[in-house]
């Protein structure tokens, strides 16, 4: 006998991903969804003239939550096709309507129109997380938006910027996510009742010839499943590139957060900024002292297999043949909920960790006022040149006093260019002002200013917008 020890389980499931999404993507879900939509079908039916009784209906719909697996599964085995075997172990549970279960539908009336639910689920499940993170990285912008840090280009030392100023870069990221997440779920149609070529023939049949009866119980059963419109023309399946549309958002989620993991780590290697470290964590098996960034390094790998798996989605787009082939549907399994569940799991890290980011100023002032009188050089210039210098001996005195300084800096010991420059003659009528001349607040431009427009114009307009939203916390199982 198999048990959950000695068969394969996805991580996504035991380890990582929220028991909303993982719910989303469960066989409880599915096939109560299927039922749903079968009910939705015959209901619609009914009202629209066939011979469905409300006994038939009362009976499908007092067994829509008791799916018994087991005997769906035994159905399988024997049948070699899902649909009809949740068909025959419905119909075993309503045997006064199992003569009009599944009328006229094809397999995917109930399996792509399933999967269009749960991805809109999906996203909305998403778009809350999203949200929540915002919120999140909006409140760490606006405490941290004057703190000077030595901004980084090429990982290389460059002008000053603030820590909320590179806040936001993270946060812009996610609104552009958000903008796309609400664009996506407005392009989810609901399949509808096309039947197998999506022609409704067999519906025409059922309604004998009268097209306008067919397009009604198209937008009936839309309608019962809280759908605004159906795809107007279908093959067999809704159209592969949806799945692709969708994906992409979760891909670019993927990408904001792995840059943000990114920059986290790399803060954390330099001291001045960690992830949330727990008085019980153990950062190594070998080195007791290790802080690793754990949480960070799980969102990297994690963003990695769902900014890969978008590929996956553009083949099966790529290769639907006519109007429909199989071999998009084992692919779909994986491809989709792990997309989705990834992306969850993502989404649950950075929450806890853009709630509790650790942030050591100490270090962040002395790793910018180690690099400061580098990154002064020009206003020392002005400023030399309005205390009666020529712009062009003040260039080359602060070319010479640098490469002495990087010098001593290679040789392991501290940036000596201040007191350099404070010794050298030509800077001596700057002696009084070097603290003023230094302050790193001047060196930070619009940073600060920049945070507040930034925050007061797009990033809180986008918050009051989804105010309703049941706010998401992150869980870090493991």
């Amino acid at each position: 006998m198999t048990s959950s020890d000695d068969n394969y389980t996805s991580p996504l499931s035991t380890r990582y991903s929220s028991a909303e999404m993982r719910y989303l993507f469960s066989p409880e879900k599915k096939f109560r969804t299927w039922r749903r939509l079968w009910v939705a079908l015959a209901r619609s039916e009914q009202e629209l003239g066939l011979a469905i009784t409300d006994a038939q209906l009362a009976e499908l719909e007092a067994h829509v939550e008791d799916v018994d697996l087991n005997v769906a599964a035994a159905y399988e085995r024997e049948l070699r096709h899902d649909v009809m075997a949740h068909v025959h172990a419905y119909g075993d549970q309503c045997p006064e309507a199992r003569g009009i279960l599944h009328l006229g539908a094809t397999s995917c009336y109930v399996t792509d129109n399933s999967e269009l639910i749960v991805m809109r689920d999906a996203l909305r499940l998403v778009r809350r997380q999203v949200v929540s993170v915002i919120r999140n990285l909006r409140d760490f912008a606006e405490t941290w938006r004057s703190l000077p840090v030595l901004g980084l280009t090429h990982y290389q030392p460059a002008q000053a910027t603030t820590l909320g100023k590179r806040a936001c870069l993270w946060l812009q990221d996610l609104v552009f996510n958000l903008v796309d997440l609400d664009h996506a779920e407005e392009q989810i149609r609901f399949r509808g009742v096309k039947g197998t070529t999506g022609s409704q023939t067999s519906f025409l049949g059922l309604f004998g010839g009268d097209h306008g009866k067919v397009r009604e119980l198209d937008r009936r059963v839309t309608e019962r499943m809280e759908f605004e419109r159906s795809f107007a023309v279908t093959g067999q399946t809704y159209p592969r590139q949806l799945d692709f549309r969708v994906c992409q958002v979760l891909s670019g989620i993927a990408q904001s957060a792995a840059k943000f993991a990114v920059d986290l780590r790399l803060s954390a290697g330099r001291r001045e900024l960690e992830e949330p470290f727990e008085d019980k964590q153990i950062g190594s098996s070998a080195m007791p002292w290790k802080r690793n960034p754990m949480r960070c390094e799980r969102i990297g790998a994690l963003a990695r297999h769902v900014i890969v798996a978008l590929d996956n989605t553009a083949h099966t787009a790529a290769n639907q043949w006519f109007e429909r082939t199989l071999d998009d549907s084992a692919n779909r399994r994986l491809a989709v909920a792990e997309m989705f569940l990834a992306t969850d799991a993502i989404l649950q890290l950075y929450l806890n960790v853009s709630k509790g980011i650790v942030v050591h100023a100490p270090v962040v002032r002395r790793h910018l006022e180690e690099e400061l009188p580098f990154l002064a050089s020009e206003t020392l210039m002005l400023e030399a040149v309005q205390a009666g210098a020529d712009r062009q001996d003040a260039h080359e005195r602060i070319r010479l006093l640098s490469r002495q300084a990087s010098e001593t800096i290679h040789a392991g010991l501290p940036n000596p260019l201040r007191a350099l420059l404070a010794e050298d003659e030509l800077f001596a009528p700057l002696a009084s002002r070097w603290d003023e001349i230094l302050d790193p607040a001047r060196f930070v431009g619009r940073a600060p200013e920049q945070v507040s427009e930034f925050l007061a114009e797009e990033v809180d307009p986008l918050l009051a917008r989804h105010s309703g939203l049941q706010a998401a916390t992150g869980d870090v199982r493991v």
